[in-house]
């Protein structure tokens, strides 16, 4: 179904404010993915806040050169069948959503993205955003190492305790 002129608007303008207040824009290839697979990948990303839209490329690229931050971008490789992923909450969240999704969906594939800043990202750069822990994930881990050094010591100061009561105990049944 074709779109009439105000829903067009509507759609650049709607793009503009996801890019806007987005952390990190990911453009990925769809090819060959079913609407029932594309319904599934957006209720699973947006479990992590991010918003997983299929938009025109002609209105996408209106939307970018609309923006400050991206009037420069090269719009080349905004070529194909393409869905964009956007998150204001986490700067690695859609990077891994479609990674996750591709393990699934191997024809999801990354094309390049956009930091909040403008900057370019290429596919290889957000195969390695991908990977990374989650900040959840990295949270427990740094809890984690720093709880470690204090639960050694007290295991250590608890040991000699323990030691002493043993002594102790194995003293009081030599005597009885």
């Amino acid at each position: 179904m074709a779109l009439d002129r105000n829903k067009k608007v509507q759609v650049v303008s709607e793009v503009g404010e996801l890019l806007d207040s987005s952390k990190l824009t990911v453009v990925a290839k769809y090819a060959g993915t079913s609407v029932k697979s594309l319904q599934q990948l957006r209720a699973q990303s947006a479990d992590s806040g991010t918003q997983v839209r299929v938009v025109k490329n002609r209105l996408f690229k209106r939307a970018l050169q609309g923006n400050n931050k991206f009037k420069d971008v090269d719009l080349g490789l905004l070529n194909g069948q393409l869905l964009y992923a956007f998150n204001s909450g986490d700067e690695v969240a859609p990077a891994q959503n479609l990674a996750v999704f591709a393990k699934e969906q191997p024809q999801i594939e990354f094309v390049g993205g956009f930091n909040g800043d403008g900057q370019i990202l290429s596919a290889e750069e957000l195969n390695a955003l991908a990977i990374l822990p989650s900040k959840d994930q990295l949270r427990a881990q740094l809890i984690g190492t720093l709880s470690a050094p204090l639960s050694g010591f007290a295991n250590v100061l608890s040991g000699n305790v323990r030691s002493i009561l043993n002594v102790l105990s194995a003293r009081s049944e030599q005597i009885s």
